[in-house]
């Protein structure tokens, strides 16, 4: 049972990101999200659970379609569900790398409500999960993390978003002595990519949005990573928002099972332009190709997928080894 939801989750990824890959370097981020969301949407309406939106494109008022609380899917199990199904909207209109569709569950009431506003973060993958803290300066983070993985400090790649407000972070990773990868979009997979052997990055640090936390989490727990975060309020009336949702830890270190509370918690993503982590879609004249991660907290199992859809068929696998 536990595979056969992953694949039908599977498939809900596969649906955005053939929708929202149509609209790769056309300049359209709109368009390519819209895309993204409604191929998901309706994807969800194939599955046989009883889902509720817990992260997703906004409040009811501000996203018609996978809103926060929408109820999705035709019946059956309780999950919670967090979704993007455009991972990085600039990037797939620039048609540049590591746009991705994405999605993790877990059982009802698993998975925090994450408020809108900002979260520190650090992430690193299993070799140096038990060495990094939020609360370490950069430069104490990235020689603990040279350490555990037993490289020189000047062979480590620290992935950090490219934003003004990560100047000082910036300057100071660099006089550690590491280098850096910057990326314009797509932090979730700054910090999946952590864990992933063959992407060349090996912690991830800075501010982002709070709801990918969430999910960078919860791949971070199928793969034994860490994910630390703590907010990073940009207002007073954000903090009292977040207070009345119950959101945990307000002001303290957001642990791995604040962000998501459970062992059987399952993070899928297929890419929709080409990265280090997954292939993009690719069209041909009887259909498309797709590439694919799929995480499962519960059995320890990361599998890559790619899917093959033809135009007229039925879809099929191919083994990836």
């Amino acid at each position: 049972m536990r595979s056969t939801r992953i694949v039908e989750m599977l498939e809900v990824t596969e649906a955005a990101a053939l929708a929202a890959g149509r609209w790769m370097g056309k300049g359209d981020k709109h368009a390519a999200d819209d895309a993204a969301v409604q191929g998901m949407r309706k994807a969800f309406e194939e599955v046989d659970i009883s889902g509720t939106v817990v992260i997703g494109e906004g409040e009811r008022d501000e996203a018609p379609m996978l809103y926060i609380g929408e109820k999705v899917g035709r019946g059956g199990e309780e999950i919670d569900i967090a979704v993007d199904p455009l991972e990085g909207t600039n990037l797939t209109a620039a048609g540049q790398p590591n746009s991705l569709a994405v999605l993790a569950f877990g059982p009802k009431g698993t998975l925090l409500h994450a408020p809108d506003t900002y979260m520190n973060k650090v992430a690193v993958g299993p070799a140096a999960a038990d060495v990094v803290h939020i609360d370490a300066t950069p430069t104490e983070n990235v020689r603990a993390v040279a350490k555990a993985l037993d490289r020189d400090v000047e062979d480590l790649v620290v992935c950090i978003l490219d934003r003004d407000r990560h100047k000082d972070l910036i300057a100071e990773v660099r006089a550690a002595g590491a280098r850096i990868r910057l990326i314009s979009d797509g932090d979730v997979f700054g910090a999946v990519a952590t864990a992933i052997e063959g992407t060349g990055i090996h912690l991830y640090l800075g501010i982002g949005a709070a709801p990918e936390g969430v999910l960078a989490c919860a791949a971070m727990k199928c793969i034994g990573g860490c994910f630390m975060g703590r907010f990073a309020w940009r207002s007073p009336e954000e903090k009292a928002r977040a207070v009345d949702m119950g959101t945990c830890n307000i002001d303290g270190v957001l642990t791995m099972d604040c962000l998501v509370n459970t062992d059987e918690t399952a993070f899928i993503a297929t890419g929709v332009t080409d990265g280090e982590m997954l292939k993009g879609v690719r069209y041909f004249g009887q259909g498309a190709r797709t590439h694919s991660v799929a995480m499962d907290s519960k059995t320890r199992t990361v599998r890559f997928i790619e899917t093959v859809y033809r135009t007229g068929a039925e879809k099929f696998w191919v083994r990836m080894d």
